[in-house]
């Protein structure tokens, strides 16, 4: 058994050697690989007098993620939706929601394609992050091939990585966002990581 682990490690370790990240490629800052840190990025592709980012967490209060300047007159008290974007499990504070109020009205923001088209436009590198991770991809900033990035006129790219299964294997990926249509591109660079066991992340 510790001969396989052994093995596995140091083929492990020959494939991380072999992914080249180029040298235009610059770090992704530590704190970005932590989501909730990513909502106050968010240039929404429309003008809201208000948004709020929210859990589906019974606590009103513990509920509130991130939200914009609001107007002192202004409350939004409407319950949370049944479904969310990023389900990490079953109940209690397990999704998150955006919540924005246009011309009096209030606007839900509940699955992936809704988040995206909320934020539209690719403004800056907090945002590409959250449309790769609409697409299942994570940041991990202790890799260069798992948290690098580099900005262009038309495009960000992102070495990211998609984490499946049970021994869990993680693959990484080269993400090629378009800035204005969000359209994603995605090629490997295969399998660096599969665990022993069935333990979480």
């Amino acid at each position: 058994m510790k001969s396989i682990i052994a093995f596995s490690l140091i083929i492990s370790n020959l494939f991380m050697a072999q992914i080249k990240v180029p040298d235009d490629y610059k770090k992704i800052p530590d704190i970005l690989d932590t989501v909730d840190y990513l909502y106050p990025f968010i240039v929404p592709d429309k003008e809201y007098e208000y948004w709020r980012v929210l859990t589906n967490d019974t606590d009103p209060d513990k509920a509130i993620v991130y939200e914009s300047q609001a107007p002192d007159f202004m409350t939004i008290n409407d319950p949370a939706p049944e479904q969310g974007f990023f389900q990490k499990c079953i109940g209690n504070n397990c999704f998150s929601y955006i919540l924005a109020c246009k011309k009096d009205r209030s606007i839900y923001f509940s699955n992936e394609q809704q988040l995206r088209d909320f934020i539209g436009t690719i403004d800056n590198l907090p945002e590409a992050i959250l449309i790769a991770k609409t697409y299942g991809y994570s940041i991990d900033t202790n890799n260069r091939f798992t948290g690098s990035y580099k900005i262009e006129n038309q495009h960000i790219s992102l070495y990211a990585f998609k984490a499946k299964g049970c021994p869990v294997t993680k693959e990484s990926f080269l993400i090629k966002i378009n800035r204005k249509t969000g359209k994603l591109e995605a090629k490997s660079n295969g399998i660096y990581s599969k665990s022993e066991d069935c333990s979480t992340l």
